[in-house]
């Protein structure tokens, strides 16, 4: 991409093919020159933004929990699963974006995953939620947002999944798409989340490592006073349990009492939930969680997943406040329980027991923990809409950390 500075009218000129005597006042002009100066900004933040590299929990020297983290400690350490993010950095007030997750590869229509969702607290929006109640399937991929985004992304993901081949016939899709209110840092009125940005996220989502931090739909976030964002873990089980995985990931963005593998960080930073003397100290906000398994699990047993990671929430401290949307979304990959559109026979699966559930309970629960520590530990200081908000401080919570003994 070409960007074209101030003072390179010439050059600008001569690519647009107009005359230099005509150029300042051609209207064509004048409009490349605007959106290059809004790409400027944007690179220049974009580039603000890289330049401080932050670690995970592990790379503090810390972990919580017993059980060990998959490959990339990320959501997509369950196969199949993968990833995108479309960040939206405009000017100075837009500060937003979107983030898909994808349960496979192929026509989530034709080829359903069993899904449920869990409400901790229902101050949100989340489309597509009652029919995923009703039947226990997931049939799109989930996509997360801002609040007044929703209606536009849902849009754009329905376009998408008519377009699928095998869909051209189809009249019904329950698109499902999730939403925190990032109106502290960006204009949420503007509604900026465009189709393109939707298909850009789905198209490039990837089973790689996942971005954290300010990226996607966490690119104007708060969480505890903080810089939220996007985060994800992940727990693999030992053999002799099954060796399924669970992956999480978080877009944080609600308030209470910062607490790190049980430090009380929040106290000790002097931020939290009713400090009065503090502008920051409210809690409200919201959460979206989405947990993803390869174990062979229905809709029944996601649902208890999905209110496991509602304790891995409250170990973060959150204070589930009246205007905080708290949700779980999970879903399972493990192909035999597929469930393919229109099929009408007995289906022969299989199916872990109750009795079996437990550790992938706790799986979900220190994997939900952790997403929302790398969310914040992982995301930079953001300006805009007229804010400052600052990113977790690094050195002062290492050392609370050690402190507490939470160090390796």
């Amino acid at each position: 991409m070409l960007i074209y500075l101030p003072g390179r009218r010439q050059d600008l000129c001569k690519s647009l093919k107009i005359q230099p005597h005509l150029c300042s006042s051609h209207p064509t002009y004048n409009r490349a020159m605007r959106i290059a100066t809004v790409a400027v900004l944007t690179l220049a933040f974009t580039i603000t933004a890289a330049a401080e590299t932050r670690p995970r929990l592990r790379e503090l020297g810390v972990s919580c929990g017993i059980l060990q983290p998959g490959a990339r400690n990320a959501i997509t350490d369950v196969e199949g699963v993968r990833v995108g993010h479309t960040t939206v950095n405009r000017g100075e007030n837009i500060r937003t974006g979107v983030t898909a997750i994808l349960p496979h590869g192929g026509n989530l229509f034709q080829e359903k995953v069993p899904a449920a969702i869990f409400v901790g607290n229902g101050f949100g929006k989340l489309t597509g939620s009652t029919q995923v109640e009703e039947l226990g399937e997931l049939e799109s991929p989930i996509l997360l947002t801002s609040t007044l985004n929703v209606a536009r992304v849902s849009d754009a993901l329905l376009d998408y999944m008519l377009a699928q081949p095998g869909n051209e016939n189809v009249r019904s899709i329950n698109t499902v798409v999730g939403e925190t209110n990032d109106g502290t840092l960006s204009d949420i009125r503007a509604r900026p989340v465009s189709a393109a940005d939707v298909m850009n996220a789905i198209k490039t989502a990837s089973a790689a490592e996942v971005a954290e931090g300010a990226v996607g739909a966490g690119t104007g976030t708060v969480a505890f006073g903080f810089k939220g964002g996007i985060g994800t873990s992940s727990r693999k089980l030992p053999p002799n349990l099954g060796g399924y995985t669970v992956g999480v990931l978080v877009q944080s963005n609600y308030g209470g009492i910062l607490t790190i593998c049980g430090a009380p960080v929040g106290i000790k930073l002097g931020q939290h939930y009713l400090k009065s003397e503090l502008p920051s100290s409210k809690a409200d906000g919201s959460i979206m969680i989405v947990v993803a398994t390869d174990a062979p699990v229905d809709a029944r047993n996601l649902e208890r997943m999905g209110a496991r990671a509602m304790m891995g929430l409250a170990r973060t401290g959150a204070a589930g406040t009246n205007g905080s949307g708290d949700y779980a979304i999970a879903f399972s990959t493990a192909a035999g329980l597929r469930i393919r559109h229109g099929e009408k026979l007995l289906r022969n699966v299989q199916l872990l027991p109750n009795d079996a559930m437990s550790p992938l309970f706790l799986a979900t629960v220190e994997a939900t923990e952790e997403a929302i520590y790398n969310s914040l530990l992982r995301a930079t200081t953001t300006t805009g809409n007229g804010t400052t908000i600052k990113a977790l401080p690094l050195e002062q919570t290492r050392e609370i950390l050690k402190r507490h003994g939470r160090s390796f």
